[in-house]
């Protein structure tokens, strides 16, 4: 059965889609004096995984979070000449003057949501987001905005996983060169309404996931490694590891034992220069980041930096069951 949480977000995109898209129609087959059009950027920034924030809080203290993370990313985007033009749930769209200055937003708003302080000692994590940007001419009617270029921004954060930027090339090609070193072309899609192909990159902001560009720009190089140490053990994972497990049965690749501690636990997989932890288990992984605690389960989250990882159980720097793992690009 489908969540409630879920049913009620999908209707609610879908009436605001179709009522944009009637807006959309009347602002450009009606004349009024109000309507005027500019070159700008688009940018929706979505709070991941909003339904397990829910479930794992409860409906008030999701509530609260979710705006608290709302108001965050409203306030980078006034701080960084931007505009919020609405929320829309559990997300924002906002608009810049320049491609420019919606990268350097989309950096801030995810530097900042990762500094929110874990609420109601739950034990979950601060909101990942995801972000979709895209540059062109649109209508602007009062406080709305409507045009192609919204459509299209709408489609890249709905490609978007959680930590990540996407974009297209024609927003990429105004970029300065220091952001688009940062870019890397994943997929290529068409444009609805539209002939030929949309290219897709993702704007690289993490320290962690950084690569190295030849000289066309058309080969990527990944040298992204993830340092697992166990007791006596080291393992690394990359390219050539591509993935590591982690449980109580012998098959695995780093035996841990424990009463609480599943058969098949976890599991951190390499990703085109990132890597994942996946929870397969009963009770839950804990982490250990950034002196922030928190735990994983049935889920996957992205690992970033330095941290620990404990199996069923929370874990300090001296814990004999702590995992500890580093990344170094």
């Amino acid at each position: 059965m489908v969540p409630l949480k879920k049913m009620t977000s999908y209707f609610s995109r879908t009436q605001e889609f179709l009522a944009s898209s009637w807006d959309n129609y009347k602002a450009n087959k009606q004349p009024n004096k109000r309507v005027k059009t500019a070159f700008m950027a688009i940018l929706f920034a979505d709070i991941a995984e909003s339904t397990r924030i829910y479930e794992t809080l409860g409906d008030k203290s999701a509530q609260n979070l979710i705006a608290a993370c709302l108001f965050l990313l409203s306030k980078v985007t006034v701080q960084l000449q931007g505009k919020v033009i609405k929320t829309i749930g559990d997300e924002v769209m906002c608009t810049f003057p320049t491609a420019n200055d919606a990268v350097k937003a989309a950096k801030a708003m995810h530097q900042a949501v990762d500094q929110m302080p874990v609420v109601d000692k739950s034990g979950l994590f601060p909101p990942n987001i995801r972000i979709g940007i895209h540059s062109g001419p649109v209508v602007i009617k009062g406080k709305a905005v409507f045009g192609d270029a919204v459509n299209v921004a709408s489609r890249m954060v709905g490609l978007a996983k959680q930590r990540q930027i996407i974009t297209t090339e024609q927003t990429v090609n105004l970029l300065k060169l220091d952001y688009q070193s940062m870019s890397r072309c994943i997929d290529r899609t068409t444009n609805k309404g539209e002939t030929g192909e949309l290219n897709i990159h993702e704007l690289v902001w993490e320290p962690d996931a950084t690569a190295e560009f030849d000289n066309s720009h058309l080969s990527l190089v990944l040298k992204s490694r993830l340092k697992l140490r166990f007791c006596d053990h080291i393992i690394n994972v990359d390219k050539n590891r591509p993935s590591v497990t982690m449980g109580r049965q012998p098959h695995n690749d780093l035996v841990v034992e424990g009463t609480r501690v599943s058969r098949s636990h976890a599991s951190i997989e390499y990703r085109r220069g990132r890597f994942v932890l996946i929870d397969r288990s009963t009770n839950g992984t804990y982490l250990l980041i950034n002196g922030k605690q928190g735990i994983v389960k049935r889920v996957e989250t992205p690992l970033y930096g330095d941290g620990i990882i404990g199996l069923s159980q929370k874990v300090t720097p001296d814990s004999p069951e702590a995992i500890h793992f580093s990344i170094t690009p």
